[in-house]
């Protein structure tokens, strides 16, 4: 009969130390749940383009949630990392994803918007009016609709980008004469210069060419006389034209600053 020896405590096995029981427990969480990431990017992302730097991001917030994951307190770990991932995400389409960003109210209603539409859709069996969704959210019907077109600043049409049918594209909208930004640099030009103005000058113009107030009202409410009003309004128009003959010419002899 085989004699059997003493258990030895030496011969045991290290015990895994807790700190790698502890990052299998994390890695454990990250592997089994990455379908769940993968759901809150997808629904975050409205450009297939963007969707798989979304998802990156929606993995990274996967992994801060498992290491700040405490499964003592009762709580699924889904339940636990969806807001940590949903956070992530609108992080960083707040942060990195606008050509032209808008003002943080805009974004903020924007995102509103874009998931009561969402609920409202399940609900209504249709997509809501901006009218509609307004009335829910309690806002005005203007501020859902410049909601809506702030994404446009996410991704701008490209100029090459082809046209509708019988339509023309953006490129020859814009080389086209009479466009609305036919006069865009002039306009740029004049504006620049009207800059150089003082206030007193520039509240004389708004009042005359912007509000198109007589020069007797104009008068009356500063508390000068016709004659003034309109000499000073010819020295301002002097004023503005000198500037913009000498802009030109400094562009002509490539000596604008």
């Amino acid at each position: 009969m085989r004699q059997v020896r003493p258990f030895d405590i030496s011969t045991r096995p290290p015990a895994a130390p807790e700190g790698s029981i502890r990052q299998s427990f994390r890695d454990s969480l990250v592997l089994d749940h990455l379908n769940l990431a993968k759901s809150i990017a997808a629904r975050y992302s409205a450009h297939s383009h963007d969707l798989d730097d979304v998802r990156q991001v929606a993995y990274m917030g996967l992994i801060k949630a498992s290491r700040g994951y405490d499964e003592s307190k009762g709580v699924s770990f889904p339940a636990y990392a969806a807001p940590t991932i949903a956070g992530e995400v609108k992080r960083y389409l707040r942060d990195h994803c606008w050509v032209v960003r808008p003002p943080r109210t805009i974004q903020d209603v924007r995102r509103q918007v874009l998931a009561r539409t969402e609920e409202l859709t399940q609900v209504l069996q249709r997509t809501p009016s901006p009218e509609e969704v307004a009335q829910d959210l309690r806002l005005e019907p203007c501020q859902v609709r410049e909601a809506l077109m702030a994404g446009t600043s996410k991704r701008p049409d490209s100029l090459d980008a082809p046209a509708a049918e019988g339509r023309e594209g953006l490129q020859g909208l814009l080389s086209a004469f009479g466009c609305p930004t036919d006069r865009l640099e002039d306009v740029l030009a004049l504006r620049n210069a009207i800059r150089g103005l003082s206030s007193e000058d520039r509240h004389l113009l708004y009042r005359r060419y912007y509000r198109e107030e007589t020069q007797s009202t104009i008068a009356e409410a500063l508390g000068m006389s016709q004659m003034q009003v309109s000499r000073k309004l010819s020295k301002i128009l002097v004023s503005l034209q000198t500037r913009l003959l000498d802009d030109e010419a400094q562009l002509q002899d490539g000596t604008a600053p």
